[in-house]
């Protein structure tokens, strides 16, 4: 497991729960709106840029173990973590110290979420929708395998496990009809949340730096939308 970077306390990443939130290296994908670029691009990739830590995973369990008591679960987000074949292991170590454990992730490795959902070592996961099918490119920057996207989909509502769906509404790609067509695509899901665009700060497709979101009024619209769809939608961020 490359672990890029590690926010030690946080109450909103893991609803209910005070966690601590694991950022994993590398990403299959590369969001124009992504706001982690150094923990997307391989550090020997396609693009320059500063040097970032990386954590030993020893250190992040001896960290961990002194958390006991005032943390009660862990994130696991990226970059991509599912690009990692030592994630159900490293799951295993999490859930050894005592730790609850969700997952964030963009669907494009269902294997390996069917086999944490059936092995039971997973308690929550976060699945990125980033777009309606047919722009999954646009927003992406690759063209993904839409099949694996719409496997992971349906995975997660089938309700084994806890999952919530989450968009990123950035106005230069998403509106009101994309809302629509996502929500289409997870009728009947149990949560979907749009995510307020954040542009001030160093994001993947820097031409995306510094323009503005959309307005509370805007977004209030695409929830009403989303609330057609899915038994609950919020605003986040």
């Amino acid at each position: 497991m490359i672990i890029g970077g590690l926010e030690k306390f946080s109450l909103i990443d893991y609803p209910g729960h005070l966690a601590a939130v694991i950022f994993t290296k590398n990403c299959n994908f590369r969001c124009h709106f992504c706001y982690n670029p150094m923990l997307v691009w391989p550090s020997t990739g396609d693009r320059n840029q500063e040097d970032h830590p990386i954590i030993k995973e020893d250190d992040l369990l001896d960290f961990l173990k002194k958390r006991i008591g005032k943390l009660d679960a862990v994130v696991i987000t990226g970059g991509e973590p599912t690009l990692h074949t030592d994630l159900p292991e490293f799951i295993i170590k999490m859930r050894e110290i005592g730790f609850k454990v969700k997952l964030d992730t963009n669907g494009t490795n269902p294997q390996l979420i069917d086999s944490l959902i059936k092995d039971k070592i997973i308690d929550y996961i976060a699945m990125d929708i980033k777009a309606p099918l047919h722009k999954y490119d646009l927003v992406t920057g690759v063209q993904p395998d839409m099949e694996r996207i719409m496997e992971s989909i349906h995975l997660l509502m089938k309700g084994y496990v806890a999952y919530e769906f989450r968009t990123t509404i950035v106005p230069q790609l998403l509106n009101k009809d994309d809302i629509e067509n996502i929500g289409k695509t997870i009728n009947g899901a149990e949560k979907w949340y749009l995510q307020q665009f954040r542009s001030d700060t160093q994001l993947v497709n820097k031409n995306f730096e510094g323009i503005p979101s959309y307005s509370e009024e805007e977004l209030l619209e695409m929830k009403n939308i989303g609330n057609k769809y899915v038994k609950l939608c919020e605003l986040r961020g």
